[in-house]
């Protein structure tokens, strides 16, 4: 094989290990869950007068804003994800991706995103993409290592996402708009509380403030739990008692069910307070969300 040849091998391979580092800093897998969330709630709010114009665009806006917020926050914490093993190996506490190079690709996604949502969509998206990435990047990031409030202020900037999608349509907001917000506000705390219990030798190493290093007996992250999927019982079934179309009591069976293997899960996670529980419900909680936006799609539709 000639030198040539080996040095363009090489080269490529560089390139993509440098694109796929550039990718892990996005934090693809939130970038998709608010997708995904946007996706649904534009086809809840115009289920017959979607324009796909628009909603690619404001998919486009939306991810590039939140890839922004999710390469400014490990920028941030990357002398914190340095001392925990889960994220030692993330691209900017290994070296492998300059701090200037961080500030320079958030602020480009962040201004790609902005202009989209502005010029293609419509200005109320754009506001609230910008507040949402100013909760996560400015108010949530930092109070990660000062309060365990942090969880509060990520939930209502990881709930503005199934907002943007909505009033991307045009469609005012109104009580199923705001339902839907408030279902995923809510999903959050069990959701993250039992992350937070799984990795909370991590989070202490790292001087993150999060409820299982305040009381590392776990009794006040599992009453967060079980307070946040009791809560996401009566707020879920909204859509059942103020109905716009389909089957109410199909979608009120489906989603009470949900809710209570969830709240179930939960109050198993306060009793016991071990990784056993917390697993459990951290796998209930991955597929609550998908499975509770597919039956209100269903009966939308």
């Amino acid at each position: 094989m000639s030198t040539s040849i080996l040095t363009v091998e090489s080269s490529t391979k560089a390139l993509a290990a440098r694109l796929a580092d550039y990718l892990e800093l996005t934090k693809p897998r939130i970038v998709l869950l608010e997708l995904i969330v946007a996706s649904a709630a534009a086809c809840l709010a115009a289920p017959h007068t979607l324009d796909m114009r628009v909603l690619l665009f404001a998919l486009a806006g939306t991810g590039l804003v939140a890839a922004s917020a999710s390469i400014a926050n490990q920028w941030w914490e990357r002398a914190n994800d340095a001392r925990m093993p889960r994220t030692a190996d993330r691209p900017l506490p290994a070296g492998r991706i300059a701090s200037g190079e961080a500030v320079m690709l958030s602020v480009l996604t962040l201004l790609a995103g902005m202009a989209l949502l502005i010029w293609q969509v419509n200005m109320l998206t754009a506001v609230l993409g910008l507040v949402s990435w100013i909760l996560y990047v400015l108010v949530y990031t930092p109070l990660k290592t000062r309060s365990p409030l942090n969880t509060t202020v990520g939930a209502v900037a990881g709930a503005i996402p199934i907002l943007m999608g909505w009033t991307a349509t045009g469609t005012p907001l109104g009580l199923t708009a705001w339902t839907l917000a408030g279902v995923l506000f809510l999903w959050q705390f069990p959701h993250f509380m039992a992350i937070a219990w799984i990795y909370r030798e991590d989070y202490a190493a790292a001087g993150h403030r999060m409820l299982t290093v305040v009381d590392p007996t776990g009794m006040r992250a599992g009453a967060q739990a079980v307070l946040g999927a009791a809560a996401l019982i009566p707020v879920s079934l909204i859509p059942a008692v103020v109905p716009t179309s389909g089957s109410p009591l199909l979608y009120l069976t489906w989603t009470l069910a949900l809710g209570a293997i969830l709240l179930g899960l939960s109050i198993r996670f306060a009793i016991f307070r071990d990784n056993q529980s917390a697993r459990f419900l951290l796998r209930a909680s991955l597929i609550y969300l998908p499975s509770w936006l597919a039956m209100l799609l269903v009966v939308t539709l």
